[in-house]
């Protein structure tokens, strides 16, 4: 880890909670919320998360499978996110998802008329705002775990039951 850790404290919740008190328990409170009022389905959801964990490295993130309702995605997930381009097991939302995911990540100014137009045939403006937020709160977190060495180290407690 890039950071000293109190001994006897979890790196997580210290750093998400206690070390910046004014900061860290609202960015964890945004980081939850993507998780607990998604309107997403799960395939979109989890394209769009582990292609993000990819780009950013981040091994908890890469080894995470959100929950929901028992369900997860299947295994082999991964290797398609990342073949999201040639996979045949994505429709075309998951598709749209990985690739913005993707795209949001490593060239946002080359999100062109051509990408909107056909992101804008599959999504509403409101799931294009919540996967736009979802995508920010996983490369701004996910970034940090990485960056600070969290992610070697920790299991997000609260996201345990997600």
């Amino acid at each position: 880890m890039r950071i000293e850790i109190p001994d006897g404290a979890e790196p997580i919740p210290y750093v998400w909670g206690e070390m910046v008190p004014g900061i860290g328990p609202a960015a964890a409170a945004y980081s939850m919320a993507v998780y607990q009022h998604t309107t997403l389905g799960l395939r979109e959801f989890e394209a769009a998360r582990l292609r993000v964990a990819q780009l950013n490295g981040c091994l908890f993130c890469l080894d995470w499978r959100t929950e929901r309702d028992g369900e997860r995605v299947e295994a082999g997930f991964l290797d398609a996110v990342e073949g999201w381009r040639t996979t045949g097991v994505f429709d075309e939302r998951t598709r749209l998802a990985a690739e913005y995911a993707e795209r949001y990540t490593l060239d946002h100014h080359g999100l062109d008329d051509e990408f909107w137009g056909r992101m804008k045939a599959r999504y509403s403006d409101p799931e294009i705002v919540e996967l736009t937020m979802s995508i920010g709160s996983w490369l701004a977190f996910g970034r940090l775990n990485h960056v600070l060495g969290l992610d070697s180290v920790c299991v997000l407690p609260s996201a345990q039951g997600s």
